[in-house]
């Protein structure tokens, strides 16, 4: 049996602080079994960065 292929989901960010824990939990509630998400900060003055590093996995 093969494993199921890597998908990536590349997700942009700029001031997203409202919003970017429901992304990332709709992401990640898909039924694919290997996902990496690549989140893309492009210097938002918010909390935007700060959710982002309390999600990351090493």
């Amino acid at each position: 049996m093969t494993a199921a292929p890597l998908v990536s989901v590349l997700l942009p960010v700029y001031n997203a602080g409202p919003y970017l824990a429901t992304a990332l939990g709709s992401i990640l509630r898909q039924d694919h079994s290997r996902l990496e998400i690549i989140a893309i900060d492009d210097g938002s003055t918010d909390n935007s960065l700060e959710i982002l590093k309390r999600c990351q996995k090493t």
